[in-house]
C-alpha cells in the first residue's frame, strides 16, 4: 500500500497538465492560422508574392481618331518613346558615364540625373516623355556602346493633329498622359480613350530583372473614334477669309465665324480667329500676345502667360457672350410678325428721336429715315422704328420669343465650356427703356453660337436645332458605330412668317445695309450689326457682324462672321463682315454644286449707308 503523494510530486503533475494545455491550445492556434493562411487569405499572399516577382509596364492606348465630314484625318496618334531608368540596375561605376551622356541626349541637367542614378534603393524612375524615335535611338546605342544597363526605352503613343492649326479651337488638344484639355478631345474624353495594355516582366528578389525571364502582354485597345460635320473645304474657305480680315481691319479682340446648314443644324465650319497650333498648344501663336508676356518677369511673367493661353484656348464662337447688335433686329421682327403685333405692310415713322420714358434714342448717325414700312425699317437698320415694333409686341411676348428662340439657354452642342446661362432682362425686370434697347440688339448678351442657331429658325421654316459638330461615332477600324440625328428642339416660328422673313432679308441685301453680301447667280439673305461693347472701357469698341443665308429662296446655309474690335476706316458691319460671308458662301454654293441663277444686276453699294455710320453713346446701334 502507498503512502500519500509528496508535495513536489502533486505540483510536477499540476505543472505537466498545464503545459499540456498550452500546448494544444498553441497548436489549434497555429493550425487555425494554417487554415486561415492557405484558404482563407491565399489570394492576398499570392498577390502580394506577384507584386514582388513581376514588374508591369504600361502600354498606353491609341486615342481614337478624328476625321471630316469629308474624310480627312483631323487627329491622329504617332509613336514616341518614354525613358527610364532602374538606378539599382545600372553598374555603379558608370553612373558618371551615364548621367554625363545621357544629360547631352535628353538635354537634361546633368547634376540633376546623376543625382537621380545615385538613389540606389530606386527601381524606377523618369528621364523624359514622349521622345522621337533618333533621341530613343541615340540612347540605345550609347548604353549597347559602354555597357550601361538599367535604362528602359517604353514605346508610347502621343496626339497629333495634321492639319496643324486647322480647327483647332473645335479639335482641342490633350496633355501629358494624352487626356483631353479642351475642345472635342475633352468633350468626347472618355469615348476616345482606349484601353491600355501591359507586358508583366519576371524579376528576383532585388527587383532586377531576371536574364532568363518571360513576359506575358496584354495588346492595347483604341478608343472609337468620331466623324465631324465639319466640311474641310468650307472650313478652309472660312479660315482663309476670315484670317485676311483680322489682318487687313487689325481686329485686336479675335474674330468668330460659323457655317452652319439651316435645315440640319450641322456646323459645317467653326473659327475663332488667331488660332494656334494644338501640337505645341502652349507656345504663343499671337506674337503680340508672346512679345507682352516676353517683356514680363517672375510671376508677374507666368500669370500673364497662363492668361495668354486660356485664351487662345477659348472656342469664343461657343464659350463668349457678346451683344448682337442690329442682326438681332432679325428676332424682334420675326416675333412681331408671327405674334401678329404688325404685319408686312405696317408702317413706322423715324424723325430726329424717339423718347421712350424721358430717354431718348436716335438711329445711327442721327439719320432720320421718315415714313416706312417693316421691310424697308429692316433695310435702313432703323433703332426707332424697331423700339415701336418692339412695343407694340410687348415685353411680356418679347421675353417669350427670346427664350423660344434659345437665348437664355445653351444650345446643347456637343462642345465643352458652354455657359449655363445668356444675360438677358425677364419681364418683370424690363422697363420701357430696357424693351426699346434690347428690341433693337443691345442690353442683352448672348453667344455667338446662339445667335446663328436662332437665325437658321428664322429661315428654315421656324424649326430651332440643336447645333452638332459630330456626326457619327466609329470603331477602331473605322466602322459606323452611331450616327447621330438632327434634334429638332421645337417649332418657333409659324412658316409663313418664315417665308416672309426670308424675302425681308433678300430685301436687306438688295436695297438695304447689305449689299457687300450679294453674290453674283445667287439670291442671298442676311443683316447686318454694328453693337457697342456696354462694358468695355473704351468707348468706341465695336463688334462688327453680319449673317448671311444662301440661297434664300431655299435656304442651306447659314454664314455669320463677327469682328470683335476692328481698327480700321469703319467699324459697321455692313462693310466689314459682310463681304467676308460673300465669300465664303460663294465658294461653298460653289463646291456644293448649286448652279448659278441669272440675277438681275443691282446698283453697285454706295461708299456709305445709314447703317454704315454708328454713332457713339447710349443710342448707338447700327450695321
Amino acid at each position: 500500500m502507498s503512502g500519500p503523494r509528496t508535495l513536489p510530486e502533486r505540483a510536477f503533475r499540476q505543472r505537466a497538465r498545464l503545459v499540456a494545455v498550452l500546448f494544444c491550445a498553441v497548436a489549434a492556434g497555429l493550425a487555425f492560422r494554417l487554415f486561415w493562411l492557405q484558404l482563407r487569405a491565399s489570394d492576398w499572399y499570392t498577390q502580394r508574392a506577384l507584386g514582388q516577382q513581376l514588374r508591369d509596364t504600361v502600354v498606353p492606348a491609341d486615342r481614337g481618331r478624328i476625321y471630316s465630314a469629308d474624310g480627312v484625318l483631323l487627329a491622329a496618334n504617332s509613336s514616341c518613346w518614354t525613358l527610364r531608368a532602374s538606378p539599382r540596375e545600372m553598374p555603379e561605376e558608370k553612373l558618371g558615364l551615364a548621367a554625363q551622356g545621357l544629360a547631352k541626349i535628353l538635354e537634361l541637367d546633368e547634376a540633376a540625373l546623376l543625382e537621380k542614378f545615385s538613389q540606389r534603393r530606386s527601381n524606377d524612375c523618369l528621364l523624359r516623355y514622349r521622345v522621337d524615335r533618333s533621341m530613343a535611338d541615340r540612347v540605345r546605342d550609347f548604353c549597347e556602346e559602354n555597357g550601361i544597363t538599367g535604362i528602359r526605352i517604353n514605346q508610347d503613343s502621343r496626339r497629333w493633329y495634321p492639319q496643324g492649326e486647322f480647327l483647332a479651337s473645335v479639335l482641342g488638344f490633350t496633355n501629358v498622359d494624352n487626356a483631353g484639355v479642351s475642345g472635342l478631345e475633352l468633350e468626347y474624353d472618355d469615348l476616345l480613350t482606349g484601353e491600355n495594355g501591359v507586358v508583366l516582366t519576371a524579376v528576383n528578389a532585388w527587383g532586377y530583372t531576371l536574364e532568363q525571364s518571360y513576359e506575358t502582354e496584354r495588346f492595347p485597345t483604341e478608343g472609337d473614334g468620331l466623324r465631324l460635320t465639319i466640311d474641310t473645304n468650307i472650313q478652309h474657305y472660312l479660315e482663309n477669309a476670315l484670317g485676311y480680315a483680322v489682318r487687313e481691319h487689325h481686329v485686336a479682340a479675335r474674330a468668330v465665324g460659323i457655317v452652319m446648314d439651316v435645315n440640319t443644324g450641322a456646323v459645317l465650319a467653326m473659327s475663332t480667329t488667331p488660332s494656334y497650333d494644338p501640337n505645341q498648344p502652349r507656345v504663343l501663336a499671337d506674337k503680340a500676345a508672346r512679345s507682352m508676356v516676353d517683356a514680363l518677369t517672375g510671376d508677374e511673367r507666368k500669370a500673364a502667360l497662363q492668361l495668354a493661353q486660356q485664351t487662345q484656348w477659348r472656342n469664343k464662337a461657343v464659350s463668349d457672350l457678346y451683344e448682337p447688335g442690329s442682326v438681332f433686329k432679325l428676332i424682334t421682327c420675326a416675333a412681331a410678325l408671327d405674334a401678329g403685333a404688325i404685319s408686312k405692310s405696317s408702317s413706322f415713322y423715324c424723325g430726329e428721336f424717339i423718347s421712350v420714358a424721358g430717354t431718348r434714342f436716335h438711329c445711327a448717325n442721327h439719320k432720320r429715315h421718315g415714313a416706312q414700312t417693316v421691310t424697308q425699317a429692316l433695310e435702313n437698320s432703323c433703332n426707332q422704328s424697331f423700339i415701336q415694333i418692339g412695343a407694340r409686341l410687348g415685353k411680356e411676348a418679347f421675353c417669350d420669343y427670346f427664350a423660344a428662340f434659345g437665348l437664355r439657354e445653351p444650345t446643347g452642342i456637343d462642345l465643352p465650356a458652354e455657359p449655363k446661362k445668356s444675360l438677358y432682362y425677364t419681364a418683370d425686370r424690363m422697363g420701357p427703356v430696357e424693351l426699346a434697347s434690347c428690341a433693337f440688339g443691345q442690353s442683352s448678351k448672348i453667344s455667338y453660337l446662339e445667335m446663328a442657331s436662332a437665325v437658321c429658325a428664322v429661315v428654315n421654316g421656324g424649326k430651332l436645332l440643336q447645333p452638332r459638330v459630330v456626326d457619327a461615332i466609329l470603331g477602331p477600324e473605322g466602322e459606323v458605330i452611331e450616327t447621330l440625328s438632327p434634334v429638332c428642339k421645337r417649332q418657333v416660328l409659324k412658316p409663313e412668317t418664315s417665308q416672309i422673313m426670308r424675302e425681308m432679308m433678300e430685301a436687306v441685301v438688295l436695297y438695304g445695309g447689305g449689299r457687300n453680301a450679294r453674290i453674283a447667280g445667287y439670291r442671298v439673305g442676311g443683316k447686318s450689326g454694328t453693337s457697342q461693347k456696354l462694358d468695355s472701357a473704351d468707348e468706341k469698341a465695336r463688334i462688327a457682324s453680319f449673317v448671311a443665308v444662301a440661297p434664300i429662296d431655299d435656304p442651306r446655309f447659314l454664314c455669320l462672321v463677327c469682328l470683335d474690335e476692328p481698327h480700321s476706316w469703319t467699324t459697321a458691319g455692313g462693310s466689314l463682315s459682310a463681304p467676308v460671308c460673300a465669300e465664303v458662301l460663294e465658294q461653298t454654293l460653289v463646291s456644293k454644286g448649286i448652279p448659278r441663277a441669272a440675277v438681275p444686276e443691282q446698283p453697285a453699294p454706295t461708299a456709305e449707308t445709314a447703317a454704315d455710320l454708328p454713332e457713339d453713346g447710349d443710342s448707338f446701334d447700327g450695321a
